[in-house]
């Protein structure tokens, strides 16, 4: 398998990043993992919108040029003929260190950059057709978290919980934020269906003005549903969810670049439903399907 790493394709064996590098010494980085259909990424450009906005608002990279990610990319699926594959760009500030003095660093900084496949996940359809339980873990995500809202390398509270959700029995892990609100689940964004209407937690850069920043990550995936929502005439209100609005939603479902729709049918002992995958659910996980077809044939 050919990788992309700082600006030349060579084999994933072959692969070194510096032992002093910022990503691998203090957790500085950010990343973006999107889905190849066809030899064609979907939505590459908004993955790399949302990586710009954060490496600017982070302070990682103030100006970053996109181009050259995208054509790293491009050779990547070119290297290995891919048709169907999972992709990871991921950017650390490099040998950055974090105690030299601003203007002494400038000139030292060298950026990691990778472009890494791998093969696609493949899903039995039974586990769509079924729906999935989730758990619920005690707050994690923090509006005063500067990370907070961004695809960064941190993940390891995330991760944590969801091998603890694993443990349970479930799929995912829907986290709270500190002040009890829904955030979303470790690894995706949270949907829940309410009387015809379609409610998910307040993402960053959505808050109204003088507002807390709001600690959810603006999936690619949940712009796509919110899209296919709006065709159809589904009201969406973006607010601040609790925990009973989760146990007392007439749906529920996850989304990311992997699952797209995930309908969920039990929190835990909590039936949600009929404790079975919704027309809701249904209808804009088929959408979201259709649109991948569509820009990625």
């Amino acid at each position: 398998m050919q990788i992309h790493l700082n600006g030349r394709l060579c084999p994933a064996a072959e692969a070194l990043v510096p032992i002093e590098d910022a990503g691998l010494q203090h957790g500085v980085g950010l990343f973006e993992t999107f889905f190849c259909y066809n030899g064609k990424p979907f939505r590459l450009d908004r993955h790399l919108e949302r990586l710009k906005k954060s490496a600017h608002e982070l302070g990682l990279a103030p100006s970053l040029n996109t181009e050259p990610l995208l054509d790293a990319v491009e050779q990547v699926i070119g290297a290995n003929n891919l048709k169907d594959a999972r992709i990871r760009l991921t950017i650390t500030a490099g040998t950055l260190s974090l105690l030299r003095k601003a203007d002494e660093t400038a000139a030292a900084i060298r950026q990691t950059v990778a472009v890494v496949p791998s093969p696609a996940t493949v899903f039995d359809p039974a586990y769509f057709e079924r729906g999935v339980t989730v758990a619920v873990h005690g707050p994690l995500a923090n509006p005063f978290d500067p990370g907070a809202g961004h695809k960064t390398v941190n993940y390891w509270a995330r991760l944590a919980a969801l091998r603890h959700a694993a443990t349970l029995g479930a799929s995912e892990a829907i986290v709270l934020s500190i002040t009890n609100h829904l955030a979303g689940g470790c690894v995706s964004n949270l949907f829940l269906a309410k009387d015809g209407v379609l409610l998910t937690p307040i993402a960053h850069g959505e808050e109204v003005e003088g507002a807390l920043t709001a600690p959810v990550l603006p999936g690619i995936t949940r712009e796509a549903v919110l899209e296919a929502a709006a065709v159809r005439g589904i009201p969406v209100k973006k607010q601040m969810l609790t925990i009973e609005d989760l146990l007392s939603a007439d749906e529920i479902f996850l989304t990311n670049g992997n699952w797209k729709v995930l309908p969920v049918i039990r929190v835990e002992h909590a039936d949600i439903g009929d404790a079975k995958p919704g027309p809701m659910t249904l209808d804009l996980r088929e959408d979201v399907l259709a649109a991948v077809a569509r820009e990625c044939r």
